[in-house]
């Protein structure tokens, strides 16, 4: 209960603290460079998340950094747990936003930080804006950002791996921009196996060998996701090559 208890006022105080830097990256010039834009964009919600897994008292391995390319990628990952999402922050340099769910849009500071890093909401519920919001994300690709989106659609929590979705595989193909699997294992441990209370964890995030579309564009969309889906399996279990 300490640990849950430290790391809420963490979170609630830091978004809080953040708030100014967030008015300094709306005056940020348009004429930077967006690899500098999105590392400067990136810093606050990376140094929170280093500091969040060490109040969670988790350890945690990263394999495979030098899979990532350079340039704009999509991450697809699976989704353990909520603690993905700092995690990967923490672990990954290269600057990225999340596909997520258009309920954050509604949370005060963390959905200003959302739009900071180029995060894309989709409404699940509605055909059209999500057509839209994936739209925007093939935009934000080719202009040079990378996005991480969790194909399941929601949290295994620890259990098999779920379904993936196509959407990520969609968003790769039509912005020409490599996929790179992320494997992750034990988040799960953190927060969803313990009744919601946060216990230390041994967590590792193994990163594939990246994918590149335009050599896979004889194959249908269900049959890469598939494979990207197996890939991920492979490596989270440890028999796939990461490296």
């Amino acid at each position: 209960m300490f640990r849950l208890i430290t790391c809420f006022m963490y979170l609630s105080g830091y978004l809080i603290y953040s708030i100014p830097q967030l008015a300094k990256l709306k005056r940020l010039s348009k004429d930077l460079p967006v690899h500098e834009r999105d590392k400067i964009a990136i810093e606050y919600p990376k140094r929170f998340s280093k500091t969040f897994m060490k109040l969670t008292g988790s350890k945690v391995t990263v394999n495979g950094l030098d899979m990532i390319p350079e340039g704009p990628v999509v991450f697809i990952a699976n989704h353990e747990s909520d603690i993905d999402i700092p995690v990967l922050l923490s672990a990954i340099d290269k600057p990225f936003g999340f596909v997520s769910k258009i309920e954050m849009k509604k949370v005060p500071i963390i959905s200003s930080w959302l739009k900071a890093i180029n995060c894309i909401l989709v409404d699940r519920k509605d055909t059209q804006q999500a057509l839209n919001s994936m739209r925007d994300g093939v935009t934000l690709l080719k202009e040079g950002h990378s996005l991480v989106i969790f194909p399941e659609g929601r949290r295994s929590k620890g259990g098999p791996v779920l379904a993936f979705k196509v959407g990520g595989i969609r968003l790769a193909q039509d912005a020409g921009v490599p996929i790179v699997p992320i494997s992750i294992k034990g988040t799960a441990d953190v927060f969803e196996k313990n009744g919601r209370i946060i216990k230390p964890a041994e967590i590792t995030v193994t990163i594939g060998r990246h994918i590149d579309p335009k050599a896979n564009c004889q194959k249908d969309f269900n049959e890469i996701t598939e494979e990207v889906r197996q890939i991920i399996i492979a490596n989270r279990d440890g028999q796939g090559i990461a490296s």
